[in-house]
């Protein structure tokens, strides 16, 4: 092949994949960090790739040789239920009159906590019985505030997702499919 340029396969992924140990250099909200397992990717809000150049080495010394992840996060703490030490799923189930002679159900919502601490609504994301959506929301809706997650020392809204399924401990019946031959 005239005028073709031919790299070695093993060379391209030496330089693209980094061998097993070699991480970048983290960095989250201006900290060197080297658990990445523990950041909900959700809080994520922008991320930036510097290359292992000699400028990012310059930068940030020879721990960047693989390179550097800049994160940044949505915010600096995170929003804190501080109404009860169980957390907010348990202390919403618990708001909930739910017998053990009433279905299994679940509901997944998805909520916002504003920076005055008040929460609110966003969407239901499933719902499997309707009166347990109804409590649901009623139990979310009369919570009590939230310690508003800060970002630079100033109070910051956030969403998260809430799951409920009652009773607990039992599991969701199989739903029945219907097979047409």
């Amino acid at each position: 092949m005239r005028g073709a340029f031919w790299i070695p396969l093993f060379f391209l992924l030496s330089v693209v994949v980094p061998a097993r140990g070699q991480q970048p250099l983290y960095i989250v909200n201006g900290v060197e960090r080297t658990d990445m397992r523990e950041i909900d990717p959700e809080i994520i809000e922008r991320m930036e790739e510097l290359p292992a150049d000699e400028f990012t080495i310059a930068q940030y010394g020879e721990r960047a040789a693989n390179g550097v992840v800049i994160i940044t996060l949505k915010y600096d703490e995170p929003a804190r239920f501080v109404a009860d030490t169980v957390g907010f799923a348990r202390y919403i189930a618990r708001q909930i009159k739910w017998g053990p002679t009433d279905p299994t159900a679940r509901v997944v919502v998805r909520y916002r906590i504003a920076e005055d601490g008040s929460i609110s609504l966003i969407e239901t994301l499933q719902a499997t019985d309707s009166r347990l959506k109804r409590r649901v929301e009623k139990a979310v809706t009369e919570s009590p505030r939230w310690e508003p997650a800060r970002k630079a020392g100033k109070a910051v809204a956030t969403e998260g997702t809430l799951q409920i399924q009652l009773p607990e401990g039992r599991p969701l019946p199989r739903q029945l499919e219907l097979v047409i031959r």
